[in-house]
């Protein structure tokens, strides 16, 4: 029988965390979650390797089947992404809550696609920022049925609207006739 948690991505958790990103694992320039940040590291790797090992509160949560990692999600306040708050389009759409939490992005391992690993880490991103105070919970994925043929797992990294739907959330404007910015409304325990 398999059984699937999700944890917070501590520094324990580092040498594990680096499966998720297969194959980009030994790049250390490729994304590893760093689209909406900014850093004075060498490569992005070390940012987040910073990151998860110096954070007061984890910056991300960690899937784990049968004691084996498979996805990751980035979930921090907003405020903290400045890829995020300096953005002209989500400006449009968004408020100026200093309580506003934003999940960035999804990374499911290639075998484990289309298992749900994905929604389970949007739920418990949403408790995990409802935990730590959130009034809102914001992400901005793409609506797949919009798009023109299959995409991408790299075009689909920041989830699709109906893994949002799936888990709660509703959509409160479109920065693009294909990216929706979802909120779900939290309540504190």
């Amino acid at each position: 029988m398999t059984t699937m948690r999700v944890v917070p991505a501590t520094a324990v958790m580092w040498p594990q965390l680096g499966r998720v990103f297969g194959p980009r694992e030994k790049n250390p320039t490729s994304c590893w979650c760093q689209r909406f940040c900014q850093h004075d590291e060498p490569d992005n790797r070390s940012a987040l390797q910073r990151e998860v090992h110096e954070a007061d509160l984890p910056v991300g949560l960690l899937a784990i089947l049968d004691d084996d990692v498979v996805g990751w999600t980035r979930v921090v306040p907003r405020s903290t992404l400045p890829g995020i708050t300096g953005n002209r389009a989500l400006a449009r759409i968004l408020d100026d809550d200093p309580d506003a939490w934003w999940v960035s992005c999804f990374l499911v391992r290639r075998e484990q696609r289309g298992s749900g690993i994905g929604v389970a880490l949007l739920e418990a991103a949403v408790d995990w920022a409802a935990q730590h105070g959130a009034s809102v919970l914001d992400g901005h994925p793409v609506d797949a049925d919009r798009l023109a043929g299959t995409p991408s797992p790299s075009a689909i990294f920041t989830g699709t609207l109906a893994m949002f739907q799936r888990a709660g959330f509703a959509e409160i404007g479109r920065t693009y006739r294909t990216r929706p910015v979802m909120r779900r409304e939290l309540m504190h325990p």
